[in-house]
């Protein structure tokens, strides 16, 4: 299926731009055609008719929402195969994702970064009186964002928290915590949303809980996750791309969280450096379509792969 054939339907966004530069070599030769460059991943359109595309992870990093001139090697290759691990996941619980069992031949060079998806549009409702999309966000601690919104006697969600609740309270069940997606995410009221997706919603805490206690039983606490949900063409609700991984979800090894240790394995360590040398002040600078560049020590890039390799080590099925 061709990218026109793709937009014609209405399976692609016209807010997102695509691209006539021509991708991978080998999987071009095969009739795969780069039309979109993301942050960290690209997408191809497949031969034949089917509604699917590639998505092929590059080592390509961003934090805070910034184009960064930075790769770190290997990432793409564990982000894939935690990808494929957190889908599996949901799919032992009866949740579909839009990650097909199909894949390119393996014999490839670029295969191991690679997931064949079905095409599918975003979740779309309204919610006091705008259509939005959403991210479900489901959190295990009480820190963040929430934590300085509740400090501050704010309620973003709805939730009605304790205003002397401590940093990294542990809640006794999973609180859900929906913003919109977007530019910049809102907070939504989350008893609103639930009403709207209560099927929806029920799902997702379930496969949170069963993920937190798996997760645990293997040596790492889950602080948080965030699901995106896509509808397919029948009309039913998939998960996205990104199931339970550290792009996703925030992973601490167990034993550095006993020791009162939270930093997460994976671009926290990145997000951390950024303020330090104040990346967010300097991308304010950038032109459109420019990226930021950067110095990023071997050893802070091994710390990142170091955590990566640890999750999917721990966790896979």
């Amino acid at each position: 299926m061709k990218i026109g054939d793709i937009i014609q339907k209405g399976l692609w966004p016209l807010s997102k731009k695509t691209t006539t530069q021509k991708g991978i070599e080998e999987l071009e030769a095969l009739g795969y055609n780069l039309f979109y460059i993301g942050k960290n991943a690209d997408l191809y359109t497949c031969p034949g008719d089917e509604p699917k595309v590639l998505l092929v992870r590059s080592d390509r990093t961003s934090v805070f929402d910034i184009p960064l001139d930075l790769e770190i090697e290997g990432k793409g290759i564990f982000q894939t195969a935690i990808s494929n691990n957190g889908a599996k996941f949901a799919k032992e619980f009866g949740i579909r994702t839009a990650i097909l069992d199909e894949s390119v031949d393996s014999s490839l060079e670029v295969a191991p970064r690679c997931q064949m998806m079905e095409l599918c549009k975003p979740l779309e409702a309204e919610i006091d009186g705008d259509i939005v999309q959403f991210e479900f966000i489901f959190r295990n601690y009480l820190t963040g964002s929430l934590f300085e919104a509740c400090k501050n006697g704010k309620d973003p969600y709805g939730l009605e928290l304790a205003s002397n609740l401590q940093e990294w309270h542990k809640f006794d069940t999973p609180i859900f915590t929906p913003t919109t997606k977007g530019i910049k995410d809102e907070p939504l009221n989350s008893q609103k949303v639930k009403e709207v997706f209560p099927e929806i919603i029920s799902s997702l805490e379930n496969l949170f809980k069963k993920f937190t206690k798996f997760t645990q039983e293997n040596g790492i606490v889950i602080v948080d996750t965030k699901f995106e949900i896509f509808v397919d063409a029948n009309g039913d609700w998939v998960l996205g791309d990104e199931v339970l991984t550290p792009e996703s979800s925030r992973f601490i090894a167990l034993e550095d969280f006993e020791k009162g240790e939270y930093i997460s394995m994976d671009k926290q360590i990145l997000r951390n450096f950024a303020k330090q040398n104040s990346w967010k002040e300097k991308a304010s600078k950038l032109q459109a379509g420019e990226k930021l560049p950067v110095e990023v020590p071997d050893e802070i890039k091994n710390e990142i792969l170091s955590g990566y390799e640890m999750i999917l080590q721990r966790l896979q099925k």
